[in-house]
């Protein structure tokens, strides 16, 4: 049955949703996550097996290393169904403490021919009593998958406020400081501004935080990240460390312009972004050493992406674009994949 799933989804599925609006065809793709019965009946078609897939990220024991990156599910809607899908866990969100509408249409494109997406949704969200509503809906529903969620704000009460709201209810909390479509989040870029923000939410947390970095240019070089923005990219390494987080995310989408969108800019991901998301993962364990987990994100379509981000210092890897391309067998495929690396 999953051959067919695969095949059916390229050869039908993508490009049926593909001569749609990208945000109408998301439209369509969230009607079939909420029909959850059917995801969670379909959950062994997509479950990969292998011994030499199970990975402990930051005391958390994951099936495989392939993780669902924040922003596909951003008000945790279809947690039990994607978490169906065979990811070694799954990240909801980013959910931001008041609902808000997010950046104005268009905010979403496509560069199908280069596998990539260009995002300036700007985090559209229901608020954060509505996805900790649904999230203690699913808890039972998940199968054992463990659940992050991402969350963000302009100012540390408003992050501290998801974080304290939301710990209980999941595995562990992941820090978008890095849309490139939120200005206001770029105070947390500032490594004192970042300290005084860990500070808060070590108070009395119990469970895993992770820190979602932006991106930098060039991605470094023979001799490391060179460049005003890498140097203030393995700042925020630095004290992320200092302060005790726990695991990062590397990286966030990279900032492009495109007039097409409402706001006239936007963040790319998808394939372009997989030689600097090596890079960044290299520089960054380079600059933390052994002292946190690296959760590899951007351009992860393949078991070979997932084995050159393992082999470059990640821990796991989160792939976004790359179900949207692949569709819901991604997971599987991936590990497959990785498990015949491994095994060469």
């Amino acid at each position: 049955m999953f051959p067919l799933i695969s095949s059916g989804y390229r050869l039908l599925v993508r490009p049926l949703l593909f001569r749609l609006p990208p945000e109408s065809a998301q439209a369509v793709a969230d009607h079939a996550l909420k029909q959850g019965w059917l995801w969670r009946g379909l959950a062994p078609v997509f479950r990969a097996r292998g011994a030499g897939l199970a990975t402990d990220l930051c005391g958390l024991k994951l099936a495989n290393p392939v993780g669902l990156a924040a922003g596909y599910d951003k008000d945790c809607d279809f947690l039990s169904s994607l978490a169906a899908m065979g990811f070694g866990y799954v990240v909801g969100g980013t959910v931001t403490k008041l609902p808000q509408p997010g950046n104005p249409k268009p905010r979403l494109l496509r560069y199908p021919g280069e596998q990539s997406l260009v995002n300036a949704l700007g985090f559209p969200s229901r608020g954060l009593e509505y996805a900790a509503r649904r999230l203690e809906r699913d808890r039972p529903r998940l199968g054992g998958t463990p659940v992050v969620v991402s969350v963000s704000g302009v100012t540390v009460d408003a992050i501290v406020r998801c974080h304290r709201r939301l710990e209980p209810l999941v595995a562990a909390i992941e820090v978008n400081i890095s849309s490139p479509n939120t200005a206001g989040l770029r105070v947390f870029q500032d490594a004192p501004a970042l300290a005084d923000l860990l500070g808060r939410l070590n108070e009395g947390r119990t469970k895993p935080l992770f820190v979602k970095l932006p991106p930098y240019p060039g991605a470094g070089g023979a001799s490391g990240p060179s460049g005003e923005e890498a140097e203030r990219v393995m700042a925020l390494v630095k004290t992320c460390v200092q302060e005790g987080a726990d695991a990062l995310t590397v990286a966030n989408s990279r900032p492009v312009q495109d007039a097409r969108l409402a706001v006239g800019a936007g963040g790319l991901s998808g394939k372009p972004v997989f030689a600097d998301t090596l890079r960044m993962v290299s520089d960054v364990r380079d600059e933390a050493g052994s002292r946190l987990a690296i959760n590899a994100c951007g351009g992860i379509f393949t078991g070979e992406d997932a084995w050159l981000a393992l082999q470059a210092g990640a821990t796991t890897v989160q792939l976004l674009t790359g179900m949207v391309y692949r569709g819901p067998g991604v997971a599987k495929s991936v590990n497959r994949e990785l498990l015949r690396l491994r095994a060469e």
